[in-house]
């Protein structure tokens, strides 16, 4: 290299700033001069965003994604905590009724931690913290409108600026060409990708939908007066998938001294958007212990309801001849129920293995996107076989019904919740699982089928493990 010449820095484009989308420049900006393209205009701080549809909705952050996050962006679940979020202790910090209708004892023995706070925090902090980083630059109110390259290679995205605008609509003002070494398509569930690609040249790409036509009504209320002064639990009413329609609910207590309530029913049995109808869902589901604390509080705000729960994947990680230069990531290349509550752990841990993988090659190695498709693919895969593995089994689900193996594996799961609701070597590796801290065999381990096999055999609790405190403070 001649001397006085300074090599020219990477460049890497993401396409969305959304939760992924900022995680994902996180990771880049080690590597590369990061441009986010935008859609929206971001609020200023914890407010509401139009491309979030479900924040309004409870939310929560896995062990397996607080660990991540931490690794990607240190101290960035501390800074929440320190805005009004809360590590909360799973099971000691939450009363929980598996889909199997089995009370879990609060055993305090594990380690897992999960984050609870509001999307609109979370995303706040986040943005916060992103942004401030020198090499990341935000493009707001732009819109993405192709990628430019070939089948073999994208070169970059063709961009333009202005809110809102269509895609396709009007002539090529405003437009203009944003070059990158790696383009990431973070755009979320209405991601224009499989388009994209094929416009290209490309490969088309294997997509599977499993729908439980679960629907959610979400209410915001104010904590009772004498459960501010406390840790109040999560409380959480899971569906039975064997029971059609399945329904269920959450209270998520959050900052502000403010109680989320996420009520969800499948086909046939969905939540309204009327208020006279609300408490009562809740009073109506197979236990009535959230609407027994939430009646007779005050609501803040109007009911808000969605129906987009379906699981959707898109299979990128299979196809063969991947293009150089382009990435999907998030809900681009799968959205989950939000039940499992699992779409912003996957975010994590997905920009971690991006961090992870560059970190070993750097940028413009031949073949590095798909190997970057691939390391993303590993939770994802953990996730959705997560999800899919309930919710296939609601009437109308999925077109393909489940075979015997899958059959077979969903009666061991149950037995498995029903083995960890009672005896907590066994709960923590369930909860290994369900944090996406380790893959599924964790359940075949002793500390699973030892307790399993020959107990010990602990009563199943009867009711919901609410302490009389708890109980005299929420409920006059």
């Amino acid at each position: 290299m001649a001397e006085g010449i300074v090599p020219r820095r990477p460049t890497a484009v993401v396409i969305g700033a959304s939760a992924t989308g900022l995680l994902a420049a996180a990771a880049l900006a080690d590597f590369a001069d990061v441009t986010v393209v935008e859609r929206d205009r971001l609020p200023d701080g914890p407010e509401p965003r139009r491309g979030v549809p479900q924040a309004r909705h409870a939310h929560l952050v896995w062990s397996g994604g607080v660990k991540a996050l931490d690794d990607l962006l240190p101290g960035l679940t501390g800074e929440i905590v320190a805005h009004g979020g809360r590590l909360a202790h799973i099971m000691g910090d939450m009363v929980s009724r598996a889909p199997n209708e089995v009370w879990f004892r609060r055993f305090t023995s594990t380690h897992h931690r999960n984050l609870v706070c509001s999307r609109d925090l979370l995303d706040s902090v986040l943005r916060g913290r992103v942004l401030a980083d020198e090499r990341i630059t935000l493009r707001q109110e732009t819109t993405a409108l192709r990628l430019e390259g070939d089948a073999t290679a994208v070169t970059g995205v063709r961009i333009r600026a202005g809110a809102a605008t269509d895609a396709y609509a009007g002539d090529d003002a405003g437009e203009r060409t944003l070059r990158a070494d790696l383009v990431v398509d973070a755009s979320g569930r209405g991601s224009r990708a499989p388009r994209w690609l094929t416009e290209l040249g490309g490969p088309s790409i294997t997509e599977r939908e499993v729908n439980a036509g679960v629907a959610y009504a979400t209410r915001l209320y104010r904590a009772p007066e004498a459960a501010r002064n406390i840790d109040f639990p999560l409380v959480n009413v899971q569906a039975n998938p064997a029971k059609a329609p399945g329904r269920g609910g959450i209270i998520l207590p959050i900052e502000g001294n403010r109680w989320i309530v996420t009520l969800a029913g499948t086909r046939g049995g969905e939540p309204t958007d009327d208020p006279g109808a609300f408490v009562d869902f809740a009073l109506n589901l197979d236990d009535p212990v959230i609407g027994e604390l939430v009646k007779g509080l005050e609501p803040l705000g109007e009911i808000v309801t969605t129906r987009a729960t379906a699981n959707r994947r898109r299979y990128y990680e299979r196809v063969k001849h991947w293009p150089d230069g382009f990435l999907v990531l998030g809900d681009a290349v799968a959205g989950y129920n939000p039940v499992y509550g699992h779409g912003l752990t996957v975010a994590a841990q997905c920009a971690l293995a991006v961090r992870d993988t560059l970190g070993a090659t750097g940028l413009g190695q031949p073949g590095l996107a798909r190997r970057l498709q691939r390391a993303a693919a590993r939770p994802v895969a953990a996730a959705w076989d997560l999800a899919v593995g309930q919710d296939a089994l609601y009437p109308g689900a999925t077109d393909t019904r489940p075979n015997g193996v899958e059959r077979l594996l969903a009666r061991f799961v149950d037995k498995a919740v029903e083995t960890g609701a009672r005896n907590p070597r066994a709960l923590a590796a369930l909860l290994d699982v369900m944090s996406l801290e380790r893959p599924a065999t964790r359940l075949f381990s002793p500390d699973m089928l030892i307790p399993m096999l020959i107990g010990p055999r602990r009563p199943h609790l009867q009711g919901p493990p609410l302490t009389d405190a708890e109980r005299k403070t929420a409920v006059p």
